[in-house]
């Protein structure tokens, strides 16, 4: 689970340096290798930032990808600046003016409008703000698409086929694309993207992206768009439950690979965030207190769910591992577990606070680290940091 990099870092942080966010970027960049050379040239390959959108992730991740997805303001000043040149897609419901504003001014390639109220309100800004100079934003609509009933069954997350803010339906998408083909200097109409459902296996996510891939290659030929481009979505299951575990990008790559020759005429991209990053990411912190309780050992660590939310938002146990600390300098006792296994919490005032439960930990004792995996996405950056005003976690990039 560790690398060695990491259990060295872990090891050698002092406690005054703890909890801190270790990232191994040598690990983050053969992975990424590993899904760029899975995927059919053919396929483009934009980072959702959203999950992590460290500058140094960002970098990492620059040669293999084709661009980044960002979904706010906010994001977009922060990833513009970090990643300057390389190509953005904006994203996300509820843009404001003064976001579409900033994406125009900005010079995005790529905005993916939610609903016709935002495909006008896209095309007024864009009329004050038309330059002869520069290059047209191309336009893709978020679709609801229909699939199969049950295929979106067993995701972690669904935000198509049922009532949402995502996207606008196919007759809605079509008179926006009836719209962007009128007067709308600076827009050109590019086609659909979709996101339906996250935490998908490769076999669901092609069925997805089938339906998505029809969808767009029927509203292309329909309203003669040029060079037509359908995003697919991401949603890549990742299973804290097994750490090791990774999501089949041969077979997703192997089934892209066929969908382009069935739509030769349509560019196909993906928008994986959490699957990219989520292993390259460890928090480790140290264990304060062990004490008994009600029959089981219970231990307090630096930090807790307002550092990493995962745990706690999507109600699983994150997978830990233990680097021994044999010193221990202090004038009192040292509490130790007495049993095999622990329960792992935080600092913060409720029993919510709960990192891991069961955690194979025989004699662990107050001092020693533990060092949580998979906090690579979703972690920090969704994190009720402020809750009990606890000092923020540090960073290391090794």
């Amino acid at each position: 689970m560790l690398t060695p990099s990491v259990r060295a870092a872990a090891g050698a942080l002092r406690p005054g340096e703890l909890p801190c966010y270790v990232y191994d970027l040598t690990a983050l960049r053969t992975h990424a290798a590993s899904v760029r050379r899975a995927l059919p040239p053919a396929v483009e390959l934009y980072y959702a930032a959203k999950a992590n959108p460290e500058p140094a992730i960002l970098a990492a991740l620059e040669p293999f990808t084709d661009g980044y997805e960002v979904s706010s303001g906010g994001e977009l000043e922060h990833v513009r600046a970090a990643a300057p040149g390389h190509p953005l897609a904006f994203s996300g419901p509820g843009k404001t003016p003064a976001e579409l504003s900033a994406a125009l001014g900005a010079g995005v390639e790529r905005i993916h409008a939610e609903s016709l109220h935002e495909v006008r309100m896209l095309a007024a800004l864009a009329a004050r703000t038309a330059s002869a100079g520069r290059p047209p934003v191309r336009v893709l609509l978020r679709v609801d698409v229909p699939v199969d009933h049950g295929v979106l069954s067993g995701s972690a997350l669904t935000m198509g086929g049922r009532p949402s803010p995502f996207g606008m339906s196919l007759e809605e998408a079509s008179e926006a694309l009836r719209l962007l083909a009128g007067d709308c200097p600076g827009l050109v109409p590019a086609g659909i993207h979709a996101h339906l459902a996250s935490g998908l296996d490769a076999p669901t996510l092609l069925r997805v992206a089938r339906a998505v891939a029809r969808a767009a290659a029927d509203l292309a030929a329909r309203h003669r768009l040029a060079a037509p481009e359908a995003v697919v979505g991401g949603g890549m299951a990742v299973d804290y439950g097994r750490p090791g575990g990774r999501f089949d990008w041969e077979g997703y790559g192997a089934g892209l690979a066929r969908l382009a020759r069935t739509h030769p005429g349509l560019r196909l991209r993906i928008e994986p965030g959490r699957s990219l990053t989520a292993y390259c990411g460890w928090y480790v912190t140290e264990v304060l207190d062990v004490k008994r309780s009600h029959g089981e050992d219970v231990a307090v660590v630096r930090g807790g769910t307002h550092h990493l939310r995962t745990p706690a938002a999507k109600g699983h146990d994150q997978p830990a591992a233990v680097v021994a600390v044999e010193e221990w300098g202090h004038p009192w006792p040292r509490p130790a577990a007495a049993g095999g296994h622990v329960t792992v919490a935080g600092q913060l005032c409720t029993p919510k606070d709960v990192l891991a439960r069961a955690v194979a930990a025989p004699g662990l004792r107050a001092g020693d680290r533990v060092v949580f995996a998979m906090a690579g996405a979703y972690a920090w950056n969704i994190s009720h940091r402020d809750f009990l005003m606890h000092p923020p976690p540090g960073f290391r990039f090794v």
